[in-house]
């Protein structure tokens, strides 16, 4: 007999890619998950895992394991739902994955509330990125996840899920305290040409729409500076090393050397809950979605300049 939470860790090593980041996703430490994998294969007399470099890869018959594993889980998850629907409130484990700024400035307080209310809710979150998240959701690695797309950048979103919006979130250009446009009331885009740029790396979202905006408006953007958080990038526009667009969630309040400056169209990025068709029943979900939405206008209460 195959053993649920050891098929749950290989499956997970299969979606995310490393122990390390399984480790994370399921709430165990990485030796725990090894630990598991390496009962997995004794059970199976098969070897499921193999050094590659610093990391692993699965074999073909741990792929083919985890595949099975996949269905089973989702077996396992259509019960569950069955279970807490007719007891009808929201109960069992919820995971939940956002990006950063939502995970640090709308995630604590939605998680506070559902602990206060549903005890018999155990919600666990993961940061990462919004691309991923997604397909985090859709392989049945977590439960629900809050992620975002840009005005001009939409997110797709893969067949089997739903979603519902939370809210949007405007993002402002930030600037060194004496920079020219320091004492604007707006700037145009078509104006941000020739300054020097800090923002995310590529393959992020907010480094992907600021490419598309500046080529839009007939600039090449001048990237100097590149880091992954948002209180990374308020420090180098402090320092003056250039000037970044960065949306107000989980921002916290700006050094007194940066000063925020709106853009005029002001860029909006719109935050979305997604989650499998399948779990959509389960009360925890619909709770965790009416909490995230009741969030929102707490932590978006900024009043522009």
């Amino acid at each position: 007999m195959l053993d649920l939470q050891r098929l749950r860790a290989l499956h997970a090593v299969s979606v995310h890619g490393t122990v390390g980041a399984a480790a994370v996703a399921l709430g165990y430490t990485p030796s725990a998950v090894s630990q598991q994998i390496a009962k997995l294969e004794r059970e199976t007399r098969t070897v499921l895992l193999e050094r590659e470099g610093r990391g692993v890869r699965l074999t073909d018959e741990a792929r083919q394991l985890a595949a099975a594993a996949k269905e089973l889980l989702a077996i396992v998850e259509r019960a569950e739902t069955d279970l807490e629907e007719r007891r009808g409130l929201p109960a069992g484990r919820l995971t939940v994955a956002a990006f950063s700024s939502a995970a640090r400035g709308l995630l604590p307080g939605v998680l506070a509330e559902l602990g206060r209310r549903h005890p018999a809710l155990d919600a666990r979150l993961t940061e990462v990125d919004p691309h991923l998240s997604v397909d985090l959701v859709a392989k049945g690695a977590v439960d629900l996840a809050v992620a975002h797309d840009w005005d001009i950048a939409p997110l797709p979103a893969p067949p089997g899920l739903e979603q519902a919006v939370i809210g949007d979130d405007l993002c402002d250009l930030l600037v060194p305290e004496g920079h020219p446009f320091a004492g604007r009331s707006a700037v145009r885009r078509e104006e941000l040409g020739g300054e020097r740029w800090i923002c995310q790396p590529p393959g992020r979202v907010c480094h992907d729409w600021l490419l598309r905006t500046l080529r839009t408006a007939g600039h090449e953007p001048d990237i100097v500076h590149q880091a992954e958080e948002n209180p990374t990038l308020v420090a180098l526009v402090a320092a003056g090393l250039g000037v970044a667009l960065i949306p107000r969630l989980g921002r916290g309040a700006l050094p007194a050397k940066v000063v925020e400056v709106p853009l005029d169209p002001m860029p909006v990025r719109r935050l979305y809950a997604l989650w499998r068709t399948g779990a959509a029943r389960r009360p925890a979900i619909a709770e965790t979605v009416r909490a995230l939405g009741g969030q929102w206008p707490k932590v978006s209460a900024h009043t522009p300049r």
